[in-house]
Formats: C-alpha cells, structure tokens, sequence
C-alpha cells in the first residue's frame, strides 16, 4: 500500500475523551475511528492487524476440527426464553427492538442458546457427534460503562466456538486440545510468555472454568500466578481448598493486573437439558448431548497486543500481526540524480523486485537474480520474509515526520532510504521493537 493512497492519516492530538492506551495510539495512528463510547470502527490499517489475528484463529480452530459458519445477529425472542436468558434480571446487557410488526428481537451479546436451536437439525445420531463449529460475529453488549478503549467494548468481535460430544469423555478431550489450539494462538501473536491458563468459577455448570488471562497493565482482573507452573487463579476462587486441590502453594503466587483474552466453559448436559438437545445412542436410546463454549476477545486481543507492545513513539506490532512487514521511507533530496536514485530503489523494493532475508535480527536485501548469493544465504538458516509493503511515498512531507509516523503505526521493520544512507553504502533498517538501526548494502 502507498500511503499516498490511504484516505486516512495520522494526527498528534489526543482525544480528551479517550483515556486508554490502546485506543489513543490506534486512534492516532489511522487505525480506528471512535463513533461513540465503546464503539469503534476499524479502518484499512486497523483491519489488516484484526484481519491477520482472525487468520491466526481460524487456523487453530481449524487444525482441532472446528468448522467455520456465522450466525445472525438478530436473535428471536423465543430462542432464549426456554434458558431464562431473555430476562433483563438475568441478562442485563440485551440490545432490544421490535419488528414492525412487534415481533421482539435482540441483538447477539452471545449465541449458545442460538447454536443450539440450529444444531438440533443436524444432529440425531451418535453418528452426528463429534460437531464442533465456531464463528466470527460482532457481539452487542449494553454494559454501562464501555472503558478501555477497544478492550472492552459496546459492540466487538468474538471468535465463539460450541462444541457437542456425546459424552464427558469425547467433550474433555476436545476441550484440552482447545486449550492447547488457545496457547498456540497467544504464542503466535506475541502473547504466549505473559498469558496464563486461569482457574476460575465455574458457575452452575461445573466447579472450574478456564481464562486465559493475559498480564496487562491496562486490564480489569486481578489474579494470582504461579510462573513455575504456568498456571493462575482467579482471585474469586482463591482459596485453601483450591490449591490444595491444584498442588499449589501459596507463598508461590505472584498478584498481577490481566486482561482476560480468552475463556473456555464445560456446560456438560445443563443446556442441551434445558433446550432438550438429545442424540440417539448405538443402542438406540436418547440421550442429552454434551456441550462447551470457547471465546476469544478478537478485536479485545488486538487492544491488549497494543497494549503491550507499544512507547512514547507509537505501536510496535509484533511481525505475526502487524498490517504490513515493512514500512519503507524514501526522502526527497535537493539532487535531481540522487532523489531519481532514491525513488528508483525505494520503488523496486515495493514492487518486490529484491529478495530480503532475514536470520533473527539480521537483514539481507538481494536481487532475486543473484541465486549464488540468495543460496548462500539460505544455507546460512536465512528465510525469506514476506514481501509486505507500505511505502510512504507522500510528496511535500518531511522525512522527520515520516519517520515519526513510522514510529507511530509500527510496522516491525522500516527500510529508510535517504541521501544520508547512501553515503553510508545503501539503506537503513530499523527494527521498531529494538530500536536498532542497521545499514544495509543493496
């Protein structure tokens, strides 16, 4: 992408009204928009990040066996009654209107009860189950206060997956390997070193559910870490009893601020009960079908990543989500030759006629034709690095301000080509998690 063709831009200005981090910077950085308290729009920028962590999930969910659909939005009236959960008493989040014709309908804030009523025309037999799906869906929630910024907020998206097996055995298995696909996906963005698989209440369905909780300045959750095990407790269910049972100690926990990124439910046959879900058994006998729920904060991941990794300058994306690899910015120069020069490299690297390499933090920019210095480098453990380009070709712009703006969208790698660079032997690239500049020869 050319930045001279992107329609939004980026501004110095901090809204008074917008306190958190998260939304400050990628307000700041033309990544969302703020229409309102906690709702928020994802612009070209902000979308690819939101865009790649999606992509990240669904290969997850995929590899376990979850098959992608979407559901509707607008829920009937019926569908949660039968679970008490229309009732604003038990449900006080609901967005609610009426048809024209008075039918009542809500807005999803979630959508076990609404899986399930479709569910039920797909499964019958043993036969049908294992059935495991998931989607992306906006959810609304009208929570009274919608605070830190696009963590939590008033309309979001969710990754929901609901998962039917025929018995506890068949559902426990998949919920490990859910819990595995989980710690993959924080690994994969960056998360995996400061995320815990959590203990907390299970509610009426069973004695523990599961967070994935993330430590995070920014977060609303207070829970206790044991770093050794890799494992946490909510601070609601801290009790003797508990670590007992978890082979914990106390003196071993650390209390650390999180964001909850993540959660998993067992509901074993309470809903499928309620909403007389059943399966017919090899020995032709009618059962109640065994039900999970999982979720992962999409767009609240994207707010926690920005969270963590970011400084006074701007964001700093970790590479697996960031919305382009490399960020290049070509400076203009006085010398007609010279800035002919610039543009020409700077637009040979956009349209991907070098290889760049990297080895950990060491970069190689080669023209593909060169295959004897290509195939050195790669018996040397160097790989190609994905050709994503965003190139600040905006004429009449300072190079000190495209550098700040670089800074402040952060793309992990900038390549910086000035007249200064090419005095130096060719062009300059920065690693924006490090800070580290490096002059590399084309």
């Amino acid at each position: 992408m050319r930045l001279s063709h992107n329609f939004t831009k980026t501004s110095k200005d901090i809204a008074s009204d917008e306190t958190s981090k998260n939304a400050q910077l990628l307000i700041r950085a033309g990544m969302v928009y703020k229409v309102m308290a906690g709702v928020y729009a994802y612009l070209p920028l902000g979308l690819k990040v939101l865009e790649k962590i999606k992509q990240i999930v669904r290969e997850e969910m995929d590899a376990i066996g979850g098959q992608e659909l979407i559901m509707t939005s607008l829920q009937k009236r019926e569908t949660w009654e039968i679970t008490d959960r229309w009732s604003d008493e038990n449900v006080d989040v609901w967005f609610k209107s009426k048809l024209k014709n008075e039918t009542e309908v809500g807005f999803g804030w979630s959508h076990e009860e609404a899986i399930i009523e479709m569910m039920k025309n797909f499964v019958a037999s043993y036969k049908d189950l294992p059935a495991n799906v998931y989607q992306f869906q906006t959810k609304m929630r009208n929570e009274l206060r919608a605070k830190s910024g696009i963590m939590r907020g008033r309309e979001f998206v969710m990754k929901d997956m609901y998962s039917c097996s025929i018995d506890e055995e068949q559902h426990e298995k998949f919920y490990q390997e859910t819990i595995a696909a989980y710690l993959r996906v924080f690994d994969r963005t960056g998360l995996g070193d400061k995320t815990y698989v959590t203990f907390a209440s299970g509610g009426a369905f069973t004695e523990f559910s599961h967070e994935f909780q993330t430590i995070c300045e920014a977060g609303e959750d207070v829970v206790y870490v044991d770093k050794s095990k890799k494992i946490a407790i909510n601070e609601e269910v801290l009790t003797d009893e508990v670590l007992q049972k978890l082979d914990i100690k106390r003196e071993s926990l650390e209390k650390v601020k999180t964001a909850e990124t993540g959660n998993i439910f067992n509901f074993g046959t309470v809903k499928s009960e309620q909403t007389n879900f059943k399966f017919t058994n090899k020995e032709g006998k009618e059962e109640f079908v065994h039900l999970g729920s999982y979720g992962i904060g999409i767009t609240r991941l994207m707010g926690v990543i920005a969270e963590i990794y970011s400084d006074e300058l701007g964001l700093k994306w970790t590479e697996s989500v960031a919305p382009f690899q490399f960020h290049i910015v070509s400076a203009a120069c006085r010398d007609s030759e010279l800035n002919d020069k610039i543009l020409k490299i700077a637009q040979e690297i956009y349209n991907g006629e070098y290889k760049i390499i990297k080895k950990n933090d060491q970069i190689k920019i080669i023209k593909p034709g060169n295959l004897i210095e290509i195939s050195k480098f790669m018996l040397e453990d160097f790989e190609a690095v994905g050709g994503e380009f965003l190139w600040d070709d905006r004429e009449n712009i300072s190079i000190g301000a495209k550098l700040k703006d670089a800074d402040l969208i952060g793309c992990p790698y900038q390549i910086i080509i000035t007249e200064k660079s090419l005095e130096k032997g060719g062009i300059e690239v920065k690693n924006r998690q490090t800070g580290e500049i490096l002059v590399v020869q084309i």
